[in-house]
């Protein structure tokens, strides 16, 4: 059964929240998500941001510093066709379109937290596949230990690269088994549309326990190496960006505490809440990090 993006959750339901749970029981007998019918078991149960939220308030540098820039310049990129490198420690190295990367049968919904390291917060309905598929399609080599990835570099379509805001391309990394990890997605959607272009179309990365930045966006190149990659934050400021980026109250940004964050849409002073050890999902991936000092290694 080969699925369209009006195949799963109407964004309507998303919207109204206390019908979709009402729903619940309809939606658990859909074959709908051609899997089991089911919201990935993955999923927060907490309260999705509204998509006028999610659309308009992010950071996307590629298109400005501002938070509004993305939604209002990031429309003149070219999404269509799209391809993405994939090579290094990988045994069928190549270029895969998107249609290959994320088949439509394949397509999980994933309602996750996101926190920024700038200390605010929200809830997102993704779309998209598990990275490890995509990883076990194309064959990882026992060699590798890491997993670079990068955005794409198109000046004329994404006005901010024109300025030397950051070392153009942007690029980020994982260790391989957090890349592997079941939490980790590649999203190609939001709500039960394509994702927009303002958070990161077509393809993205979503790592739920860690910050925001490390969910590179507009992804154009995937790398498996045996050593840890580059990583544009923790490259420009390694004093306050982490090459790991757990989210963890404990450990403060140099300017700021991260012991709390304001969830977007709760208001400016209503919104403040605790932050969670690995934003919430500690059950799931503490595990990744035994032994390892997370007050040094952040």
């Amino acid at each position: 059964m080969k699925l369209t993006w009006s195949d799963v959750t109407p964004k309507s339901s998303w919207l109204n929240r206390r019908s979709f749970l009402a729903a619940g029981a309809a939606l658990a007998a859909s074959p709908a998500l051609g899997l089991t019918g089911k919201p990935s078991g993955f999923s927060t149960d907490a309260e999705p941001n509204s998509l006028k939220d999610i659309t308009n308030y992010n950071n996307f540098y590629e298109f400005g510093t501002g938070k509004e820039d993305p939604a209002r310049y990031a429309s003149a990129l070219t999404t269509d066709p799209w391809s993405v490198e994939i090579g290094g420690l990988v045994e069928r190295p190549g270029s895969y379109g998107l249609e290959d990367i994320a088949p439509d049968n394949e397509l999980e919904e994933r309602i996750y937290r996101l926190r920024c390291v700038e200390a605010w917060s929200m809830v997102i309905p993704w779309i998209g596949v598990p990275l490890a598929s995509i990883l076990n399609r194309v064959g990882v080599q026992p060699s590798a230990k890491y997993v670079a990835f990068e955005t794409l570099v198109r000046p004329e379509e994404m006005r901010g690269q024109k300025r030397p805001i950051l070392d153009w391309p942007y690029r980020e990394g994982l260790r391989l088994d957090e890349a592997m990890h079941p939490l980790t997605i590649l999203a190609t959607g939001l709500y039960s549309d394509p994702l927009p272009n303002q958070n990161g179309a077509p393809l993205r990365l979503v790592v739920p326990w860690k910050y925001g930045f490390k969910s590179i966006k507009s992804i154009v190149r995937i790398t498996l190496t045996d050593s840890e990659p580059f990583a544009t934050w923790n490259a420009l400021q390694p004093r306050e960006y982490g090459f790991y980026a757990n989210v963890n109250p404990q450990v403060d940004h140099p300017r700021w505490s991260q012991a709390t964050e304001r969830k977007i849409g709760g208001g400016l002073f209503g919104g403040r809440q605790e932050t969670l050890m690995f934003n919430g999902y500690a059950d799931q991936v503490a595990s990744l990090y035994e032994g390892m000092d997370l007050s040094r290694q952040f």
